[in-house]
Order: C-alpha cells, then structure tokens, then sequence
C-alpha cells in the first residue's frame, strides 16, 4: 500500500506514460516508504525530456533545467521531476562538469549516492531495486552505489550525508564505505561551508546525534569543518553530554561550551559557520546563562531578563554538563509568578517619572527605571502607576539617582 503523497502523484506518471514515457518515484521519498517514515513530497524521474514534459503539463518552472529538472504544477501541487541523466567529470568535487539526459533508469540509480537511495517506484507500488537498497535498509547500512572513492570524489558532501544519515536513521556505515570516507575527507575542503552547515544541523538534530559526531571526530572529518580542526577531544566530550532532546540552540551552546570559547571567539565561530546573525545572538544569551547556571541557582530577575525559552535552554545544557536529570519547574515556577513578563509590561514611563520628580532626562533616568523594574519583579512594590509613585516619593531613590 502506498502513502497518500504517492496517490496523489500517480496521476501525474500516468500523464507522462500516456504520452509514451517512463516515469517512476526515486530517492529519498522511495527509501522513507520502506523504513515506514513520513512523508513530505515525492521525487518523479523519468525518460521524458524537459521539453517534452512541458508539452504535457501546461504550467511549470524550469527550477534546474539544465540539470534537467522542472516544477510541475499540478491540481494545487507542485512536483521536481527530473530527466534520468548521466553525469561526468566534477572537477570542483560537488557539481558534474557534463549532464547527459538519457532514456535508461538504471543508468539514473547508477550516479546516485547510496543504495538505499537509488530505488524507483512505478505508479502501482512496485518497487525496481537494481543494487539492493531494501537488502542494505533491512541491514541497517549506508553503503555507496558502486564504488565508494567514485562516490565521494564526484560529490565530497556525500560523506557528511552519510554521517547525516547515520544520525537521522541510527544506520551504520558499510566497512568500505568508511574506509573510504575516512581516507577521502580532506576532500571536504572544496564544499562551501554553507552546505557542510546544513548537514551538519541536521545531524544534530538525528536521535543517533551522539554516535555520528563521534563518527566525525574519529574520521577525521572534523579538521575540514569550521573551527574544529585539532579539536578531537573537545569534540568528542561535545557527544557526550549531547542530549537527545535537545534543541540546535542548545547543541551549539553545548559545542561552544566544550571548545571554551569566550564571548568574541564564540561570535567569530559561529560567524564561520556562516550562522544567522539573530540565531548567533540567541546562542550567546543561552551561553551567558549557563556560565552564570554554573555558579548560581536561578531567580526571578535572572529569569525576567532571560526570558523563560532562552532560561530553559540554559537549563538543559546545564543539565546536561552536571550529569543530572534536568529540571525546568523551578524556572516555570518563577517566570509563572513574574508580576510582569516584560519591560513593556511595566505601568509607568519615563515621561511618568520625569513629571513626578520635575527633572530633565538624563543617565539617572535608565537607572531608576531599572529599579523600579526589579521592584516590581520581586514584588516589593505592586505593578500599578500610583502605588509605584507613592513608594518612590516614600523610598530614598527620589534623589538618589541625581
């Protein structure tokens, strides 16, 4: 029985077959099938040429069409269908110097990764499987089509794909497929470090994260991705305490907690990894958090100005480093009893202030606000406008902020 996606593509291959062509499922969605996963969208190759598919389907997109590749639009969807081809020669070891479309399908599974990704599908769920990727899916094995140096010097990112795999599926790595990947990952140099990121996050977020970046470590392809060259050790204590309920926030936190680094080296670490500016500057704050966690239980002022996702976060990592089972119902607790969640929350203004103490604004301003936050947070005075005006004109902080 095949997928609800797959029902709702079979009568695009028909289209394509009742114009003469071949037209099968491939890849990663064929592979999902049999491992019982989810499935998003579905993946269409077949004879057809470019051209040709556009004289069946009236609306596409040519969103690689020189690698022979068109978006489909069909019934409210949308469909990658791709030309088999064959590929030669990838002198920057990522892309094919030279496409050929072809008519052949086992030619098309022959240049793909892994076994377990070179299976097709037809319409009525009948699976074509020319180098056993369901015998290496019921082993439990990343094994390459054919020859795994070929592999991996036509594409170096296919061995953190594997890793990657390794972590989302909890696989392990044919014997000469790590081999391979162990004495060819220099070749990882020539991969933009936008790429290596995205495989790496993904790893991080697989429930077999732990073993794959020890994988990492022990192959050596670490020295060829940002900022962990010669850090092996450093890496390896990063796999374990590595939780797997963490967040990818919480998994950069972990590593740049393991490679000790400072505020600035953090932010020029990250910046290689070519991360986010915002994504860099929540992972500082939940860095700040555990390092003062290391030293100091939480309070309710720490847990204001934290906000509860980033002091949860803290909480975990910290948890995680102590070896303890973490706990977040103290920090829940406390932000719950928080009079007021954030400063705009706070019932009076600095104009407000201003008035009651007929003063010009200046530096003295900022400070007494922030007392007055911080009385307010730990209950000393009630967030309304007037109670807070009677206790500054009853308390010594009317003039002691000149």
């Amino acid at each position: 029985m095949i997928g609800q996606p797959f029902i709702q593509a079979v009568p695009v291959l028909k289209l394509i077959e009742n114009a003469g062509y071949e037209a099968y499922f491939v890849g990663g969605s064929v592979r999902d099938h049999i491992l019982g996963r989810e499935i998003s969208d579905v993946d269409i190759a077949t004879s057809a040429l470019p051209e040709e598919l556009k004289r069946i389907f009236p609306k596409t997109n040519d969103v690689g069409i020189e690698h022979g590749t068109i978006l489909v639009h069909y019934k409210g969807e949308h469909y990658e269908i791709t030309t088999f081809r064959s590929e030669e020669n990838y002198t920057d070891y990522r892309r094919p110097d030279k496409v050929s479309f072809i008519r052949s399908l086992n030619e098309d599974l022959q240049r793909r990764d892994f076994t377990m990704n070179a299976m097709a599908m037809d319409k009525k769920g009948n699976i074509l499987d020319p180098f056993a990727g369901k015998e290496a899916i019921n082993k439990k094995e990343i094994v390459t089509v054919g020859n795994p140096d070929e592999r991996f010097g036509e594409d170096a990112l296919r061995m953190l794909r594997a890793v990657r795999f390794q972590s989302q599926l909890s696989f392990s790595i044919g014997t000469q497929t790590l081999e391979s990947l162990t004495s060819l990952c220099h070749l990882l140099e020539n991969i933009a470090v936008e790429r290596k990121t995205v495989e790496f996050e993904k790893l991080l977020k697989g429930p077999a994260r732990r073993e794959a970046v020890q994988l990492l470590a022990n192959t050596g392809m670490i020295q060829y991705l940002p900022g962990l060259k010669g850090q092996r050790a450093e890496v390896i204590r990063f796999s374990r305490h590595l939780k797997q309920d963490f967040q990818l926030a919480e998994s950069w936190v972990l590593l740049v907690y393991e490679l000790g680094l400072k505020d600035k080296e953090i932010e020029g670490f990250l910046r290689e990894w070519k991360l986010p500016v915002q994504k860099i500057k929540r992972i500082k704050q939940i860095h700040l958090l555990l390092l003062h966690r290391l030293k100091n239980d939480w309070n309710p002022e720490l847990v204001y100005n934290a906000g509860l996702e980033d002091a949860i976060s803290a909480e975990m990592v910290f948890a995680s480093l102590q070896n303890i089972v973490g706990s977040t119902e103290k920090i829940k607790e406390l932000h719950e009893r928080l009079p007021i969640k954030h400063r705009k929350e706070l019932n009076v203004t600095g104009n407000d202030v201003m008035g009651w103490l007929d003063k010009q604004p200046g530096p003295w301003l900022r400070g007494l606000l922030e007392e007055i936050e911080r009385s307010v947070i730990y209950g000393i005075v009630p967030n309304e406008k007037e109670k807070i005006k009677e206790w500054l004109n009853a308390s010594n902080l009317r003039s002691g902020k000149n």
